[in-house]
């Protein structure tokens, strides 16, 4: 059996990334340990409406508070195929730049990174300013791979909803678990 893949979801805006993502794992067959910030609850239901949490968890097959930092995926013990945060959030992704570890989503991207292991971020602002551009160096610097949601606007997008499916599917390929499965440039 595959070790799961750590799903954390920040509560930056982006929350139908987190679906995506999900889903593209599923199609993969790789188990997901799944952990929401309260953020990302109240922008799942804001962003893609009051059944998205519910809708997520269903795909997840461990789902763990994100307080609780006694879970299994806080312990670089437990095997991962890595991590992906989809979206994440500047605070998140300066408190793994700083390894802070005060919540479980956190404590398992540092998990991720000590045992290096793949962690993909998913970091959503604009503008960024020194401070996030900083943070993105350092994260980078310790392994993870920062993966701002761009449309890859070259295989021309028939609505949001094929921009969302090819970034998720492509942050999934980043973690090499298989053949690629997000589209390709043709040349």
């Amino acid at each position: 059996m595959t070790a799961p893949v750590v799903l954390g979801v920040s509560g930056a805006s982006g929350a139908a990334l987190a679906l995506a993502v999900a889903r593209a794992l599923k199609r993969r067959g790789a188990p997901i340990a799944l952990v929401v910030s309260r953020g990302a609850e109240r922008t799942l239901a804001e962003e893609v409406g009051p059944d998205a949490l519910p809708a997520l968890q269903s795909l997840a097959d461990a789902v763990h508070p994100a307080d609780d930092l006694g879970a299994r995926i806080a312990s670089g013990s437990a095997p991962t195929s890595g991590m992906i945060v989809a979206p994440c959030s500047m605070r998140t992704l300066s408190a793994v730049a700083h390894s802070l570890a005060d919540n479980l989503l956190v404590r398992a991207a540092d998990v991720t990174l000590k045992e290096r292991r793949p962690l993909v971020l998913l970091t959503r602002e604009s503008p960024l300013h020194l401070g996030h551009i900083r943070a993105m160096a350092a994260v980078t610097e310790m392994g993870a791979v920062v993966a701002p949601p761009v449309p890859a606007f070259y295989l021309k997008p028939a609505s949001v909803e094929a921009i969302v499916a090819q970034i998720a599917e492509r942050a999934v390929d980043l973690l090499r678990l298989g053949p690629p499965g997000a589209a390709q440039w043709a040349g």
